[in-house]
Order: C-alpha cells, then structure tokens, then sequence
C-alpha cells in the first residue's frame, strides 16, 4: 500500500536536509499561495496568532522584506531586528540572543548571519523553527527555491536542464544551494567564472566547472548570473571589475549560444555593466522580476508547512 508524503520538517537550514519529495512539494505550496498576492485584500488567517521574529545580522532588502510580506500575508505577527538595534552590539553571543528571543515564545526565527552554520547554531539552542535566510558562504535555501520554482514555470520540469551559473562561485550561497537543488531534481548544472572564484572540489557537489564562459553557456536552458561579492574579498581575486565585465559578463553576444527558449536569472542586486548587461537584464529572455514575485510564494509555503500547514 503507497504511503501518503507528509512534509515533516521543523527547520528549514539548507537545501542539503531536503529530499526531491520536499523540494517537490515546497514549490507546490508556493504555486498554490500565488494567487492570494494577486487578490484585492491580499490576506488571509493561515497563521494568524503565530509570531515570526527576523533575526537578520546582514544587510538585505529582498530576502527581509519577502519573508515579512509572506508573514504579513498570512496574519502572522512580525517583529524585525537588525544587528545594528541588537545586543550583539553590546557583546551579547548569538546563543544568548536567541534563548533571549525565545523566551517570549516565537513560533519561527528567520535568521540572516555572516558566519556560516549560524541557524544550525540556533536550531540546537531555541525551541522555535528556524529558517536560514542566508549564513555565511554557505546557503540560501529560500533563493535557490524560489529560482527551482522560476524554472519550472518558464520549463515547465527541472530534470534534464542544462543550468549555467556565472560568477563568484566561491563566495556565493545562492550557487551552494542552486548547485545542490537543482543537482537533486535532475538538472545539470555548469559553474563559470575566474579561476580564484571557483572553489575546489565544486564537482563533488555535482557541478560542472567550465573554464571558458561560452562553454557553460552553450545549449543551456538556464543562465544564472552571480553579484560579485566584494564584501566577502579580503584580497583582490581578479583583476578589474572591467575586466571581469569583459571576459566573464553575460551579454548578448555570449547569451546567443544559449538554447533559443532560455531564461536569464540573477539573484540580486545586479550590477549592471559587469555580471550582465542592461539590455541582457531588463530584455525578454530575463526572468528576474519573476523571481523576486516567487520569493514571496516560497516564503509563505515554507512559513505555513513548518508550522504544520497540512494539519490545519
């Protein structure tokens, strides 16, 4: 007798602790919660009574704002704090913050953290849910899910699609976590881009590495292009940003080997004029607004089937 799939995960810390059937059932959630952002009154009670405090120690506007929304949506009750009003500025550990939070009794804590295996920190300390809404180098589940979902709008499936990801691969968690999603869905993904920013061992995440641009971009049915983070560079990794620009920067040359029907994406923020062009950005192929609407429709499925959306 087949078993009915229940998705029973408190957490949500990494795309790396989800099987395909969770992915599978996260992005059918999300399509599902689509339509309320496209209603008059864009509310409803899912979560009403629940409290959901973001807990965000880096700076962010998408990912913050999507998660509050999402919340906002469902009725749940929000509360923001940021590194700058905590107090981390006094001393105060991570731990502490956290235990502090906890005492006034929060249903999720959606935490953005510079240290990497921050919120898997914080899922062994508190008793509340945690989402990872970025830590470190090392993922971004909710980006990486609400790309899967862009995807397989524009794809209409993610198995057997040639995913071409450009950029700063090393310090990028949109790429850890995008290599690893679509990896267990069935894609494959090629990884592009200077040398010093590819990090070794990649191909054990299942990627492909391609030294030369064209080549990852060749046939895909997906070019992702990556910000350069020069906030995470101690030391110089290339160059020039023109440079960079010229050998390594989606354009409508290099998108030309890209299979007719393929999608341009880019997590944000662009810098424009380096990772891609204005018109490889704002022309008809990028789907890049469609991300930043599916962000809020991953979030609110996350929020809702962490809380035991199913059973309510």
């Amino acid at each position: 007798m087949e078993t009915q799939y229940r998705f029973q995960k408190k957490h949500i810390l990494g795309i790396e602790d989800l099987s395909p059937e969770d992915i599978s059932f996260i992005l059918d959630a999300a399509d599902s919660f689509k339509e309320i952002s496209q209603r008059s009154i864009k509310k409803v009670p899912t979560l009403r009574g629940k409290t959901v405090i973001h807990l965000f120690f880096e700076p962010s506007t998408r990912t913050r704002l999507s998660f509050e929304i999402a919340a906002k949506r469902m009725s749940a009750d929000t509360f923001n704090i940021s590194a700058s009003t905590s107090s981390a500025q006094k001393g105060e550990t991570l731990v502490d913050t956290a235990r502090n939070l906890t005492s006034m009794n929060p249903d999720i804590i959606v935490i953005r953290h510079s240290s990497s295996g921050s919120p898997h920190l914080l899922a062994k300390h508190i008793g509340a849910s945690v989402i990872n809404a970025g830590d470190g180098t090392h993922e971004h589940p909710s980006q990486a899910l609400l790309d899967m979902l862009t995807v397989r709008e524009n794809k209409g499936q993610l198995k057997d699609l040639k995913i071409a990801i450009i950029g700063d691969i090393i310090h990028s968690r949109v790429a850890h976590s995008n290599i690893i999603g679509f990896t267990k869905m069935g894609a494959h993904v090629h990884v592009s881009g200077p040398a010093t920013l590819i990090p070794p061992g990649i191909e054990k995440m299942g990627a492909t590495v391609c030294h030369k641009v064209e080549e990852a971009i060749e046939d895909a049915d997906v070019v992702m292009a990556l910000r350069i983070q020069k906030e995470r560079q101690f030391d110089p990794l290339f160059p020039s940003l023109r440079e960079y620009a010229i050998c390594f920067g989606v354009n409508d040359t290099r998108i030309q080997s890209a299979k007719p029907d393929a999608i341009i994406m880019h997590p944000g923020p662009i810098n424009r004029g380096v990772e891609m062009t204005c018109e490889v950005a704002d022309g008809k192929r990028s789907v890049i607004m469609d991300q930043v609407t599916n962000g809020v429709a991953v979030r609110m499925a996350l929020l809702y089937l962490i809380m035991g959306g199913e059973d309510r």
